[in-house]
């Protein structure tokens, strides 16, 4: 890459390269590459879409040399579908070995109209095909793009979706080295780009490196020049780029950080949007500052800025956490009265909320009106309100959901859902009950724990079953004892 400058900063002429055509009379002498090109330029611009590909193969049967592929390639650079089209005539009829050459022509093709979905994929297709020595370097995708990138009359565009593609194979190394090698040459990624790159960063290494990311590419501690985008400037972080780091932070349980990051934002004069809001407030819930998220809240609303579902969820799992799940159906109502459409997540904060106080039966109208909006619990929901009803001894109850949510809903139990289930089937004596679900329990690939013998022992001695009870309690001893010598 000691040429970079130089390459993209000045046409590089294609080599002449020998011609695979063979006309069908033996005696002739094989076409020039001018030759070639011309006349396979012309049948696909002139030719009807029907005619054109079986008068390819008939004047060139063994097909087309890289570097003719892409001399025709940029005679159709104005129609790059058609460009498009001829390229995959070339893979599914094998008349051309391509190369990283002739890959980049149709790349910078593709890239140069906008058709983003199509050239990434051949970018993708090209990362697999030709790989890389060294995974920590540039791909050599990019050092040949970057030598055509004249002679295509391509744009930075290209690069963007290069460190894309890069993105979505996991090569973030790679991603962030074209970064690092483009801003050496005062070309820069669109901030859609560098929000991408940072958040893929944030997951695969932590937040710390996603932040470390952001200070990179827009210069320490945010200190951008001017301009949107690339072609020669910096791109400026907007509110996404803020929502991407504190989105991180507030997943590693980092509070303070978030709360950091937002007075940043301030400090760049960059205005937050609503999810920013959100993920503040959430920040101030996840400690139990309500206080706080109130004010959050108010501020938003004085900004301008409507409430979405988002930021109700939010402030209504706050107030649910907190133990206040009348603040929270507050809310709740607020938000059918302002015509904003609740989510599963309203529901299933709602329902935890009031089973964790002991309101199981607001619970379950709340988890009934939720079924009839289409929504699907999840299977912690249903956990918890399983616990609240063998809590209030209303098994037969809870057995009911547990039926309806399996058959029609594919929820899975988790294993102390079963517990409380085959406990308060045994406490009303309904052995036969419970051992159908212990054997549904195992099934699941939950063995019996201590917890479900010792319940079944119970049940047992409360009907009088004294031998059957002892049985199950030498087993129980029994199985215990590997699980002690281990």
């Amino acid at each position: 890459m000691a040429s970079f400058s130089t390459a993209i900063k000045r046409v590089t002429p294609p080599t002449k390269c020998h011609p695979l055509v063979s006309f069908s009379t033996a005696s002739q002498p094989p076409p020039s590459d001018d030759a070639v090109v011309s006349t396979a330029a012309s049948i696909l611009k002139h030719h009807r879409s029907k005619s054109r590909w079986t008068e390819l193969r008939s004047l060139f049967p063994t097909g087309f040399h890289p570097s003719q592929f892409s001399k025709i390639t940029l005679q159709l650079r104005n129609n790059p579908r058609l460009a498009l089209s001829f390229f995959q005539f070339t893979l599914t009829h094998s008349l051309c070995d391509h190369s990283l050459h002739s890959y980049s022509t149709i790349i910078h093709t593709l890239s140069r109209a906008r058709l983003k979905s199509q050239t990434l994929i051949l970018m993708q297709s090209a990362l697999i095909r030709f790989p890389d020595n060294l995974p920590s370097c540039p791909p050599k995708l990019f050092e040949v793009l970057v030598k055509t990138y004249r002679t295509c009359d391509s744009a930075p565009f290209v690069f963007d979706l290069l460190i894309e593609a890069c993105l979505q194979s996991k090569r973030i190394d790679q991603s962030v080295e074209i970064v690092r090698m483009l801003g050496s040459q005062g070309l820069y990624p669109t901030i859609s780009t560098c929000n991408s790159l940072i958040r893929s960063v944030s997951k695969s290494r932590g937040c710390y490196a996603g932040y470390d990311m952001y200070r990179e590419v827009f210069g320490f501690k945010g200190q951008s020049g001017s301009g949107s985008g690339n072609g020669g400037k910096v791109a400026v972080p907007n509110a996404h780029t803020f929502n991407v780091l504190m989105l991180a932070f507030f997943r590693d349980g980092l509070m303070g950080n978030v709360e950091e990051v937002w007075g940043e934002m301030g400090r760049v004069n960059c205005e937050p949007n609503s999810y920013s809001y959100s993920v503040l407030m959430a920040a101030y819930c996840e400690n139990g500052r309500m206080e706080e998220a109130l004010r959050v809240w108010e501020e938003m609303g004085d900004k301008g800025l409507k409430h979405d579902v988002a930021a109700y969820n939010t402030i209504i799992g706050g107030f649910c956490k907190s133990g206040e799940v009348g603040r929270a159906e507050g809310f709740f109502r607020e938000m059918g009265l302002r015509g904003v459409e609740s989510s599963c997540v309203t529901f299933e904060h709602l329902i935890i909320g009031y089973c964790e106080i002991g309101d199981v039966g607001s619970a379950l109208l709340l988890y009934e009106d939720m079924c009839r909006r289409g929504f699907r619990p999840e299977g912690l929901t249903i956990d918890v309100v399983i616990r609240g009803l063998c809590e209030k001894k209303r098994i037969f109850e809870a057995l009911e959901l547990v039926r309806v949510a399996t058959k029609k809903r594919d929820i899975i139990l988790k294993e102390e859902s079963y517990e409380c289930l085959i406990k308060g089937l045994c406490q009303e004596r309904k052995m036969e009950e419970a051992l159908m679900l212990q054997a549904e329990m195992v099934g699941k690939g939950y063995l019996p724990n201590s917890a479900i013998y010792e319940s079944f022992v119970d049940g047992y001695m409360k009907q009088g079953n004294v031998e059957l009870a002892g049985k199950l309690r030498k087993e129980m001893l029994e199985n215990e004892k590997p699980l002690e010598s281990n």
